[in-house]
């Protein structure tokens, strides 16, 4: 035997051991790149996680239920200075007024009752007064009538300074149109019952006489140059049976005055030409034996809170329907005891009311989300006043027994409610119960419509349509190029679709709404003709096809088909619109928006589903077209070939084994590119008119969840209602997506499981 020379030895002692560290070292980095992969998919998995916990955080505190407790009780301050016909706190909850039957204004230290200011009316002597009224909670403004037919309209206000850095409230009196009484009855009567609205311009007080007239006196302000400020009065008298009015209210805008009785019987009388009142309704809002104890406005003076003997709140408000009739309507109703309801306080600056009854307890209520929020017993006998604190997180409460109730309130978010996200609500001033999403508005009357329900019907709607548009000509065309496309071809087409995913949505969005839009708007026609026209000349190309030379034919490879065919597609596009007016002269009478319109009904929007489904389909083909391609594409050979040599025809082998075995990915493909469409914010926001509105024509427009989010969260104030319903909006598709991705994943390893023998 030869031995080894002693370089060579060495030489392959050295590639032995540089072998071996080679393969440490790859050993090393297949571990290190297989940790990598696991640490990279449970770090999405805890980032998933960690969104869907930060979105439940956030939504959480619509969630807990409102609570009020007691946070002090006192005497009322100055008993001897008369009954209180009044109550009421400043914004801070630091100051309360109240009003005396003898014309004396008591502020007071909310806290502990600490009196802090008393000032007297100018009442004349030898005048009572005999009867009083608010021109509203939210405005400070009171009227006192009094006994010679006169009145005193007078507003509590506070000065917030900050002297030495601390917080000071400086309490004060103003009388917003004199001094002097005012002279509302001219006969001397009187005034037994009294409503005040102020305006900037013009105000308005309405009084029920001691010889039962109506006496309406409308107050114009007039300026001098001088800037001398006077009221110019216009009496008139309304003429009905005063002597059934027991309760009085006019609206803020000085058009409507609402007439009750205890017995129900309510009379809408119209005053907006003030010289000449019209009554206009009359009904009855009461069951047969019960009685009307209290009557207050909702915020905004829209609606009407009657309270009965019986503990029924209702909610009355006037609406018009289809042919311009008004009427008023019961939209809702709350139990709140057995005991009559003796006073009712609206909130200030939400659609919610208190209402407390003989016997001391009290209910706090939505009317948006119609629900009881609070039930309470704070007071052992019948209450004098109640008010609520400008942000309704405070209320005082005097009782008989000469003792003021200090409550604090924990009501952050009334309007949320499941009824209100997901059911029909009755809003003020509409005809019926629907769905709607409005969630602000530049005024505190406002009443939040704040429904999930147009919002997930925007999302499927125009997620439908998308995918109706792109799963037919993405897994058609994704088909033909992994199974029937020549490999010189096909490196061309699939990168070309793939690169169309590139493609920002807000661009397609942009070219949508200012482009597609308008266009499918003057050639809709033609957009119906190409799903005719198209199909029909790709037929009738094929049929004539056959009648090519052989040997013409055969000049055209395999798997080239597609290109001769795309002339004839250009052409059919091309003749569809040619053909378009003819059809609109022939069939629809010249004009098919107006036919529809017309004849069912149907009215057209320009951006509408139809172009969102155009527009989001366009962006949805290359994602299920990429995969479907691949799953298609990496079906094994063997299989395709030994389905041949069985003698099946390329397209029963298609069907038969190429579909069934790519079917898990095509599946993937499916559900991702819907996944793709439900999250699409930019389309929907640029080319459907974001209106939140549920119609199932493909002429209207639509709001989609993530549109809506996009739109509104810059604008809502954080940690507000507004603020939290957006994240729960993002919560809801979040789980949506969630479990459809899941439901999917679950199909697909059945399809893998069950076409894994092929």
């Amino acid at each position: 035997m030869t031995e080894a020379h002693p370089t060579q030895a060495k030489a392959t002692l050295f590639q032995t051991a540089t072998s071996d560290r080679y393969q440490r070292w790859r050993l090393v980095k297949d571990k290190m790149v297989a940790r990598g992969v696991v640490a990279g998919g449970l770090s999405i998995i805890v980032a998933v996680v960690l969104i869907f916990f930060y979105l439940l955080y956030v939504v959480f505190p619509i969630l807990l239920p409102s609570h009020a407790e007691s946070v002090g009780r006192y005497d009322v301050p100055e008993p001897g200075l008369g009954n209180t016909v009044f109550l009421s706190m400043e914004e801070q909850n630091e100051v309360a007024v109240r009003f005396t039957d003898t014309g004396k204004v008591v502020f007071f230290s909310v806290a502990g009752g600490q009196v802090l200011r008393v000032d007297p009316l100018p009442i004349p002597e030898q005048v009572q007064i005999t009867s009083y009224a608010h021109g509203g909670v939210d405005k400070g403004v009171i009227a006192f009538g009094l006994s010679d037919g006169r009145a005193v309209v007078v507003k509590h206000d506070y000065k917030l300074t900050y002297p030495d850095g601390k917080r000071l409230i400086t309490p004060s009196i103003q009388y917003p149109l004199g001094a002097q009484p005012l002279v509302v009855d001219k006969q001397g009567q009187a005034l037994t019952k009294l409503a005040v609205k102020l305006g900037d311009k013009d105000s308005t007080l309405l009084a029920k006489t001691a010889d039962n007239r109506m006496v309406l006196s409308s107050l114009s302000k007039k300026e001098s140059m001088f800037d001398e400020v006077s009221w110019e009065a216009t009496d008139s008298v309304v003429e009905m049976a005063a002597d059934e009015v027991d309760f009085i209210l006019l609206d803020k805008e000085l058009r409507n005055l609402y007439l009750a009785s205890r017995a129900g019987d309510l009379t809408v009388v119209d005053i907006a030409d003030k010289s000449q009142p019209k009554i206009k309704h009359k009904l009855n809002v009461l069951n047969q034996g019960t009685q009307i104890s209290s009557m207050e406005f909702l915020n905004g003076d829209i609606s009407l809170l009657i309270g009965d003997t019986s503990g029924v709140m209702a909610q009355w408000t006037m609406i018009r329907d289809q042919q311009n009739h008004f009427s008023v309507e019961k939209l809702r109703e709350f139990k709140v005891s057995e005991a009559p309801i003796v006073t009712i306080n609206p909130e200030q600056r939400r659609k919610g009311m208190l209402a407390a009854d003989a016997n001391g307890e009290i209910g706090i209520y939505s009317s948006t989300a119609e629900r009881e929020l609070i039930k309470e017993k704070i007071a052992g006998g019948k209450p004098v006043a109640v008010t609520l604190s400008p942000r309704a997180n405070a209320l005082l409460l005097q009782a008989e027994d000469g003792k003021i109730n200090h409550w604090k309130i924990d009501n952050e978010h009334p309007e949320v409610s499941w009824a209100s996200l997901w059911n029909r609500v009755w809003y003020e001033s509409y005809p019926k119960p629907d769905y709607i999403w409005q969630s602000s508005s530049a005024s505190n009357d406002f009443e939040p419509k704040m429904s999930l329900t147009p919002l997930v019907f925007g999302t499927l709607k125009a997620s439908f349509y998308a995918m109706l548009m792109g799963i037919p000509l993405a897994l058609f065309g994704a088909i033909y190029t992994g199974y029937f496309m020549a490999p010189s071809v096909r490196q061309y087409v699939k990168p070309g679709v793939e690169i169309m995913g590139a493609l920002p949505t807000v661009i397609l969005g942009f070219l949508a709404g200012l482009w597609l839009a308008p266009f499918v708007e003057a050639n809709l026609t033609g957009i119906f003709a190409l799903l005719m026209v198209v199909p029909l000349s790709v037929m009738i190309f094929a049929y004539c096809w056959q009648y090519v030379p052989e040997q013409t034919r055969h000049k055209i490879p395999d798997g080239w088909d597609a290109i001769v065919l795309i002339p004839v597609v250009i052409f059919g596009g091309w003749l569809s619109f040619q053909l378009s007016p003819a059809i609109e002269a022939l069939c629809f009478n010249g004009d098919l928006r107006t036919w529809m319109r017309e004849e069912f009904g149907i009215g057209y929007d320009q951006r509408n589903t139809l172009v969102v489904g155009l527009a989001m389909g366009f962006a949805v083909i290359p994602m299920i077209f990429s995969i479907a391609e691949d799953a298609i594409f990496s079906v094994p050979k063997h299989l395709t070939t030994g389905s041949l040599a069985l003698g099946a025809t390329p397209w029963q082998t298609m069907t038969k084994v190429v579909l069934l075995t790519a079917s898990p990915g095509i599946f993937s493909a499916i559900m991702i590119g819907f996944g793709r469409a439900v999250g699409e914010t930019m389309i929907v926001l640029m080319a459907t008119g974001n209106t939140a509105v549920m119609d199932l024509s493909i002429f209207q427009g639509l709001r989609t969840l993530s549109a809506n989010i996009a739109v509104e969260m810059p604008e809502s104030e954080v940690n507000s209602t507004h603020y939290r319903v957006l994240f729960l909006a993002a919560l809801v598709l979040f789980m949506f997506t969630f479990v459809v991705n899941t439901l999917a994943e679950v199909i697909r390893q059945n399809l893998r499981q069950k076409y894994s023998s092929l």
